[in-house]
């Protein structure tokens, strides 16, 4: 295997990669500089930062397999002092991430994702696929499963296997710095090469065995501090492996200030003017990358104008004869 060193800025890197003859795909990445900017505008606790982090890292990973133009946005919704994480990441391996934290309880250094997302056995893992360009009446596929798993790995495994049928592993690692992956897919046999070679199941089943008791070895630390290109090396070094052209996911955040129009016009306007009322104006911050968008009464008064009056448009933007 041979690497380009690039003399610029690190990128970001995913690298696709299949076992030449044999049924069993994978895929490593290495995301640290999006994971960096995803937490430029945040400070969250250690224990939320690797969970998120590693998030980043499966997010990446499933998105470099979708099918469509559209995203991935995988949420786990939790129970504890940890209310929400969510990462988003589109077809074009652009990605965003956020987590909502209850401000009123406490997080140990050493808490587990149960602990944190799960203390009342309610948590709940979510993955939305969302085409961007929909038909008619067509709506985003969302698959819901409780929190099945001790860590983000074991539980979007478990979704995989169960919502999608595939034997999927994955090993993933976050600190402040740092987000990698690894993901390892058994491709299902078919065609007349599979069907003519009495072996092949046998021989399919071998390989994914031999592939994921490498892959096991693989330690947070080492994982941490070695590059993709040589974790690939240390592992693989006896297998014959086709390698793909790498692709370079990057942070990018979708948010519009008519995003932001149709969220206040979901709330309703009676909601909104109560609002004004309060405040004088709306200032809404962006969750995923911090962006300050403003609303004052004319602002809102606009937002609901093709719904309201003419009379109750000027009401409500304060406008006079």
């Amino acid at each position: 295997m041979s690497t380009t060193q690039d003399t610029q800025a690190p990128q970001d890197t995913l690298q696709k990669f299949i076992f030449e003859n044999a049924a069993v795909r994978g895929e490593f990445v290495d995301i640290s500089a999006t994971w960096r900017e995803v937490q430029a505008r945040h400070a969250y606790p250690a224990p939320v930062k690797r969970l998120l982090g590693q998030m980043v890292s499966a997010a990446a990973l499933l998105s470099a397999n979708l099918k469509f133009n559209g995203s991935i946005i995988m949420q786990i919704h939790g129970d504890g002092p940890v209310r929400l994480l969510v990462v988003e990441c589109d077809s074009e391996l652009r990605l965003r991430a956020t987590a909502k934290l209850d401000p009123a309880l406490p997080i140990a250094d050493d808490a587990s994702l149960a602990a944190l997302l799960n203390a009342q056995g309610k948590g709940r893992f979510i993955i939305t696929l969302d085409p961007a360009e929909k038909v008619p009446g067509q709506q985003p596929y969302q698959g819901i499963v409780p929190l099945d798993g001790d860590d983000v790995a074991t539980v979007i495994e478990n979704y995989m296997l169960r919502s999608e049928q595939l034997d999927t592993k994955l090993w993933l690692a976050a600190d402040d710095e740092v987000s990698r992956g690894l993901l390892l897919q058994k491709l299902p046999l078919h065609g007349g090469k599979a069907e003519a070679n009495p072996l092949s199941h046998e021989q399919a089943l071998e390989t994914w065995t031999h592939a994921v008791t490498l892959a096991s070895t693989l330690k947070q630390e080492e994982m941490l501090t070695v590059g993709i290109d040589e974790l690939m090396r240390r592992l693989f070094w006896e297998d014959t492996l086709r390698l793909f052209d790498p692709v370079h996911p990057q942070f990018h955040c979708s948010c519009t200030r008519d995003k932001v129009g149709n969220m206040l016009k979901m709330l309703g306007q009676e909601e909104v003017e109560a609002a004004l009322a309060e405040q004088g104006k709306l200032g809404i911050n962006c969750d995923f990358c911090g962006k300050h968008y403003d609303y004052d009464p004319v602002d809102c008064a606009q937002l609901f104008a093709s719904d309201a009056p003419a009379e109750a448009l000027m009401h409500a933007s304060g406008a006079k004869h």
